[in-house]
């Protein structure tokens, strides 16, 4: 089993690192972002990317999209809370949204 971080430590590795809006999911041991984008598209563009990543790591994300906004969490269901792979699949996600003309951070 992963050993799981505190959330707001996840929080600041990510922000330290250049990551800037990931926080504590308000009910449950996760991270969460929305990501803003110009339009559908690119919000749907970022998602395929993330699915391949995701795929390739067997850590599936928990998002909803409407429109041109992607939200976020993450949290490693088998261990009970967050971990270094949601880690990775944060920062995997900062990239593809830089690559896919995210809006806002």
């Amino acid at each position: 089993m992963l050993a799981t971080l505190n959330p707001q430590r996840a929080i600041a590795v990510l922000t330290a690192e250049g990551a800037a809006g990931w926080h504590a999911a308000p009910d449950r041991l996760a991270i969460a972002k929305t990501f803003k984008f110009a339009d559908f598209d690119s919000a749907f563009v970022f998602m395929t990317a993330v699915a391949a990543t995701a795929t390739a790591m067997d850590h599936h994300p928990e998002w909803s999209n409407v429109y041109s906004r992607v939200e976020v969490q993450l949290t490693t269901h088998s261990a009970g809370g967050v971990t270094p792979l949601d880690l990775e699949l944060a920062w995997a996600m900062e990239i593809a949204a830089r690559s896919s003309g995210v809006a806002e951070p």
